[in-house]
């Protein structure tokens, strides 16, 4: 066992006397405000929750029953190693690795392919019966419930108008963000909002992206490149804390030791788009 874990099981013990179960985060999920029929997308950091018993596996059961049969779980199932390997920084590998690993490294395939630097949770959600995932190379997402085809088809686009995101965007009504133990930088669905400041005001940075794919027409591994926008999450913290500042927009709570916010998505991005506009000009 390691340290980290010696280290959750005493923290865990000290606060609640015992392991967190199934029946305590269900209950801590339903004060934060998760209802059935929902369309919920989460991004987590397992070990902030605390020690679980039946960990990744306990958290995804819990959230499916009580979203039910008429709402949807997404998370983001990254794979951003698919990547040129020029742009890698954690790690960098040697400049005479890059032509070798551009020719050999495997195409992304959504039943194949495991996520990268994506944590726990959504690597055991991504090995889940029934489980849909998106064809992005870099960008897909996973998900599960009524809307999972909706929100998994046609994604073209990394976080702009053709992505999952927008697609929850789309649902007004019933469409969420659960932030569980991570904070507005983890916040992906601010991306696409800094697409739509960028688009709206002409201010778009474009870089050439590229990644390894099957191509469907031939089967066979091909190096795929198309110009995308140049992404920061340097000041999504700070439109997240503006954006809560303001009675009623977050839901902030605890799901065992984790601090959480439960966030309505279109509102978070329509907010995003204007607070860019007043304040990346000022950059």
């Amino acid at each position: 066992m390691s340290e980290k874990q010696r280290e959750l099981i005493a923290r865990t013990h000290e606060k609640f006397g015992t392991c967190l179960t199934a029946e305590r985060l269900k209950d801590d999920f339903q004060k934060l405000g998760i209802l059935p029929g929902m369309t919920l997308l989460v991004h987590c950091s397992l070990s902030k929750i605390g020690w679980i018993s039946g960990g990744p596996v306990t958290v995804i059961q819990v959230l499916l029953d009580l979203l039910g049969p008429d709402g949807t779980l997404i998370m983001p199932s990254h794979t951003s190693d698919n990547s040129d390997p020029e742009r890698w920084v954690y790690p960098s590998v040697p400049s005479e690795w890059f032509d070798v690993i551009r020719q050999t490294m495997p195409g992304y395939q959504s039943d194949i392919t495991p996520t990268f630097h994506m944590g726990q949770l959504s690597e055991t959600f991504r090995h889940w019966p029934g489980v849909l995932r998106s064809q992005h190379p870099k960008y897909s997402a996973i998900a599960l419930g009524k809307k999972a085809k909706l929100i998994t088809s046609n994604h073209y686009e990394s976080c702009g108008e053709q992505s999952p995101l927008a697609r929850l965007y789309d649902c007004t009504d019933d469409g969420y963000i659960l932030l569980l133990g991570v904070q507005h930088k983890n916040n992906t669905s601010i991306h696409l909002a800094e697409y739509r400041y960028q688009t709206n005001d002409n201010t778009e940075k474009r870089f050439l992206d590229s990644a390894s794919i099957i191509n469907p027409e031939t089967n066979m591994r091909q190096w795929m490149e198309w110009f995308d926008f140049d992404y920061s999450t340097n000041d999504f913290n700070d439109v997240g804390y503006a954006f809560e500042s303001i009675e009623g927009n977050v839901k902030i709570g605890n799901v065992g030791l984790a601090e959480c916010r439960f966030i309505k998505q279109h509102l978070l991005v329509d907010f995003a788009v204007d607070w860019m506009a007043k304040n990346r000009r000022k950059q």
